[in-house]
């Protein structure tokens, strides 16, 4: 697999880096590190000083250099490649543009499967008003995209949110070829909305209700018996979870209670347009989930 660790020297930055230690039993092919420098944060407009401007440019990319070198260091310390020869193959770059779309060109240049970053965990109003780098990196992002939210080790309970689409079917292939260690064990979740409102339920018939509801939760129940089937022939424990409320609310809920690792969601690849907005299961996870979050998009598997 190939992977693109993005590196800034912050601390949740370096939580990126060591979430390489998840994969060292799955040995990367190659790790490309980078480091972006906006050279438009910089300019101070008309009247501004070239001189010193370039002055401070100059000194952000050696200190880019320095970071990218200890960066690499720590990946090889992750992989426990520090002493062995290296199977891995490591690459730094040093780019210069919009942090976001930098990375997201970054990884179609050097077609990247999985993009590495770590995530500050702004609070949902200052996330609103400052933007998050990761949030943007995934909208942008070609290919899947691994946000980290707290210091991993070792992966050990794995939450699998789908739903009856191709990209959920896309994303458990994904986990189980590219990400998932045999000592991990995986929840399969199907949340539903209810097929009728809360108003509506408080009366209708309890009967009437069930009825309603039974086809949408045995078509779920179907589903996710099929996935846990393809897990567990593959050699990885796995549960299932299936529940009808509130989509969102279900799966960050369970991830608390379960003390989920890393939330594993299917994203199918954006237009345009739509790359504005990450769309709203998928950003609205990225933003509230309290653990790291895998968004699995591409066609690669």
């Amino acid at each position: 697999m190939q992977i693109l660790c993005a590196v800034d020297g912050s601390e949740w930055s370096q939580w990126g880096v060591q979430a390489l230690e998840a994969f060292a039993g799955r040995e990367p092919e190659k790790v490309t590190l980078i480091h972006v420098v906006d050279p438009s944060a910089l300019r101070s407009g008309k009247g501004g000083n070239p001189v010193a401007e370039k002055r401070a440019l100059a000194a952000m990319e050696k200190a880019g250099g320095i970071l990218l070198r200890e960066a690499e260091r720590s990946a090889r310390v992750a992989l426990g490649q520090a002493v062995t020869g290296p199977r891995t193959k490591y690459h730094r770059v040093l780019a210069h543009g919009p942090f976001a779309r930098t990375i997201a060109r970054q990884a179609q240049r050097v077609k990247a499967d999985l993009i590495l970053i770590g995530s500050r965990g702004l609070s949902d109003i200052q996330g609103f008003l400052l933007g998050s780098i990761s949030r943007q990196v995934a909208s942008m992002a070609p290919c899947s995209v691994f946000v980290v939210k707290q210091p991993i080790h070792q992966l050990t309970r794995v939450t699998l949110a789908v739903d009856d689409s191709k990209q959920s079917r896309f994303a458990a292939r994904f986990l189980r070829s590219r990400i998932l260690p045999e000592s991990a064990t995986t929840t399969i979740l199907s949340s539903a909305e209810r097929p009728v409102t809360d108003l509506a339920i408080r009366y209708l018939p309890k009967a009437q209700v069930e009825e309603l509801e039974r086809p949408i939760i045995e078509r779920a129940t179907k589903l996710v018996t099929s996935l846990r089937d393809e897990f567990l022939r593959d050699g990885y424990a796995a549960l299932t979870n299936v529940q009808m409320d509130h989509v969102i609310d279900t799966i960050v809920k369970h991830v608390e209670a379960d003390h989920t690792d890393l939330l594993v969601i299917g994203s199918r690849d954006l237009t345009k347009s739509e790359k504005l907005h990450l769309g709203s299961v998928s950003e609205s996870l990225l933003r509230h989930a309290p653990c790291s979050v895998l968004i699995v998009r591409g066609r690669r598997a």
